[in-house]
Parts: structure tokens; sequence; C-alpha cells
């Protein structure tokens, strides 16, 4: 056996060091090096002890890499599995790919769990093996009950920390999709520091990897995230693997948004909306009318805007309240959209709009606990302000689609098209929109939906509070 000894490692780009150094110079961040207890395992080992070749199926084979024409390979293309979930297949590129890595993070009580018990459960044709390193077996079977569809005579549940004893499970038990629950609470005895530090993730990982590709099996890695919402470990950790997915949301609200961070077999421009019950999750294939089902239309600070996340189109209700300031300094909140293009927008109204909020409280949500920073929504932040201001209410049948710039000029917003077929859809007249955006449209009625091209933001406000 190899002799123990201590090397230092960053834990932001995983690299490492023979002593402690104060800069990183691979990713040059501040004190990110800390003490690890690694160990090597010797070539000629003759203790018996578990190696990922000789475990995983396939891997007694000893193949020699040979370089070969670009012209010469031949590729085929791999159907991918199909899986119950549409939201997760949409932001999955069209399913899981054979011989995948995809890592899924998000906050705790997010439905992480739920999400991957859910789909394991829902993959009755495959053999699925769950692993899980923070719950019981037990734990896991409650939930699987109070799903909706709780029996799966082809799911295997795990409850096991060790990578040695979990390949020796896949050996046996031969499944078509793995799931790992969590990657931060796995660890291999090939390194000797603990679980969730630098080393232990990315051997983990690498095995796990190692596993996927030469079986062709999918694995489902589930990931903690830090509290600034980036991926737990090291950042070489969402280097190694072939999708990453985000889960968001606020917990204590019933939507959820599954978003695609990287995706080497897919674009990275959708994203999946589920919502929380009591039976699971629940796919949300039309989030527009949902998120507008509560609007009251004769309130005051309440303005429709038409925006994009993804490829997806979504009309979204913009709230603002606005009222005197009580204290000397007035406040300026946000739930939702950036705090400072909030700032920057009411700057714009008070100096081309001519409006006076400098003594007034302003407040603005974009309900739904959506989080948005899509341009296109500035004209219904402006709108929803003023309307709040002049306690005036807009018409329940108008949205607005335009980028505010800082002379009060009302910017085109790419793909109108998909925003404005979204609004017929859901029953809207009339939409506010850019003049470049309007020059290839017709200002007449579009299938019951009136175009209104304007050229500045003083123009929506004229038409829509006269």
């Amino acid at each position: 056996m190899a002799k123990a000894r201590s090397v230092f490692f960053c834990q932001n780009c995983g690299a490492q060091s023979a002593k402690w150094i104060g800069r990183c110079p691979s990713c040059g961040e501040w004190n990110t090096y800390v003490e690890e207890v690694v160990q090597k395992e010797t070539a000629a080992t003759t203790t018996g002890q578990w190696k990922p070749a000789s475990t995983v199926p396939g891997g007694n084979l000893q193949k020699a890499a040979k370089s070969r024409p670009l012209a010469d390979i031949q590729h085929e293309e791999e159907p991918r599995i199909l899986t119950p979930d549409g939201e997760l297949n949409r932001v999955l590129g069209g399913g899981l790919v054979p011989g995948s890595l995809v890592l899924i993070g998000g906050e705790p009580g997010i439905g992480k769990s739920t999400l991957m018990l859910q789909i394991a459960l829902a993959l009755k044709k495959l053999k699925v093996l769950y692993v899980s390193g923070e719950e019981s077996e037990a734990q896991i079977k409650m939930r699987a009950e109070r799903l909706a569809d709780g029996q799966h005579p082809g799911c295997y549940i795990l409850t096991e920390t060790n990578t040695q004893n979990i390949f020796r499970q896949i050996d046996q038990v031969q499944p078509n999709v793995v799931v790992i629950d969590s990657i931060q609470t796995m660890h291999s005895t090939l390194v000797e520091s603990g679980a969730g530090s630098v080393s232990q993730v990315r051997e983990c990982t690498a095995e796990l990897l190692k596993y996927a590709k030469e079986t062709s099996t999918p694995v489902l890695l589930i990931g903690h995230i830090t509290k600034d919402g980036s991926i737990a470990g090291p950042k070489i950790l969402e280097h190694m693997v072939d999708t990453v997915l985000q889960f968001e949301g606020d917990r204590h609200l019933s939507y959820r948004i599954l978003r695609t961070i990287k995706n080497r077999f897919g674009s990275t421009s959708e994203l999946g909306i589920y919502e929380m019950q009591g039976t699971g999750l629940r796919q949300v294939s039309n989030p527009s009318e949902i998120l507008l089902s509560q609007r009251a239309e004769s309130l005051s600070g309440m303005a429709i805007g038409a925006t994009l996340e993804g490829n997806r189109p979504l009309l979204v209700e913009v709230q603002a309240l606005v009222t005197p300031a009580t204290y000397g300094t007035p406040q300026r909140s946000s739930t939702g959209f950036d705090a400072k293009r909030l700032q920057m927008l009411l700057a714009v109204l008070e100096k081309r709009a001519g409006l006076r909020l400098g003594q007034h409280d302003v407040f603005l949500n974009i309900a739904g606990g959506l989080r948005l920073d899509d341009p296109a929504l500035d004209a219904a932040v402006c709108a929803a302000v003023v309307s709040s201001l002049n306690d005036l209410p807009i018409p329940g049948d108008v949205c607005l689609a335009a980028e505010v710039g800082l002379s009060g000029e009302m910017r085109a917003v790419p793909r109108l098209d998909q925003r404005l077929a979204e609004a017929e859809k859901l029953g809207f007249r009339e939409m506010y929109v850019s003049q470049f955006n309007g020059r290839n449209l017709s200002e007449q009625d579009r299938a019951g939906l009136r175009i209104q091209a304007v050229s500045r933001l003083d123009e929506v406000l004229q038409g829509l509070f006269g």
C-alpha cells in the first residue's frame, strides 16, 4: 500500500499543490487552498481491493487508443431515452443520452430528490437503481408512496455512500439508469479525505463518468449548492459532466424552474416549469395561463409583460406599489427583478416623463415567484409604477414588450412573433411594442390583437393613461 501524503487542493478549480498557496495560479482566486490527505493505490496491489476497471462491465478489456482520420469515423445517431416527463426531455434536448452524466443542483428542499425519484418511478420499461446517501430506505419508501404513481418493480433502492459497494451492486442489478443522491455524500476508499472534499468529489465523479461511458448507461447526479447559488465542490465537477441543470424557485412558493446551464447534446436556452403539489411535481404545460389566473383587472399597479425564458414565451404579471416615503430616504425594493435596473427605470421616468418619484417608496414584484432579467419587461415595469403612482388601473387586455433606453426611447426586443402568439392565445387585445419591431407588422388587428408600435416611453404612458 502506498504511503499517505498531504496535498493542497483549490476549492474553486480543483488545482493541486504540494504546499499552501495564497493565490491559485490556475483560477486566480485567493485563500482557496485546503489541505487534504490522499493515498494512491499501487499498481501491484494484491489484497483484493476493488478497482473500477475490474468491476465495471467491460472494464477488464484493455484497449489501446489509436488515432483515426476524421473522415473514417462512422457516426450513428443513438436513440435517446424518452422519459414520461416532457419538461425534463425539453431541457435535456430531447431525452436522456445513453452514457451521459447529468448533474442537477438546487437549494435544499427545492425538490431535487422528489423529481429524481419521480423520474425513476415513471421509467416503467427500464431498470433503475436509485442510490441515496442522505435518506434511509424507509424514508424513500414513504416519499414514493406519496407520489402519484409510487409502484415500480424495476426501481431498486440502495442506501450507500461507498462507491466501491455501489459498483458491486451495479454489477448485480445491471440497471439501465442510475441516480446518485447526492454526489457530495459519496466517498471512495482510493482517497483518504472526507466526503464532500475536493478530491473525493472529483474521484467519485471520475469513477461514475468512466462507468457511464464504458457501459452507455445514463447517470443522474444530484449536487448541493453553496450559499451564493453555485454548485458545491470544485469547478472541475461541472466540466466533467455532460449536462448541468439548475433547479430554481422559492421553496415557499409552488412553482419551480428547471434551467439548463450546460448541455453537450442540446441547447442551453431551454427550461422546464413545474408546480409542487402534495403528490409530487406536476408539469406546467401552459405557464402563462397559470401565472395570470389570479390577476385582478380593476386594481392599479399591475401590468402584463411578455417575456422569454429560454425559448418559451411567458406572459407575467408585474406588480408595483408606490407610496409617499415615511422616513427620510425612500426605499427601492424589487423581488424577481434586478434592483439596479429598477433604479435606472425610475430615473428615466423622472427625467423623461416628468414624474416626481424622489419622495416615494417603490416596491416591485414579479408574480409567481419568478426571477426574470429580460429587458423586454422594462415597459411593463414603467407602466406598473405609473399606474400605482396615479392610482389608475391598466386595462386587463393590454400587454407590453419593449426595452426602455436611457433617453426614454422604446427599443426592439428579439423574437417578437413568439410573444405575439402567446398574447393572442391568451385573449389579449392590445400590445405595445417598439416601432422598430412594428415596422414589419401591421398596425391593424392581427387575429384580434391590435399592435401599438411606439417610439418613446411617454407615448406608451399617454396611450395607457391619457
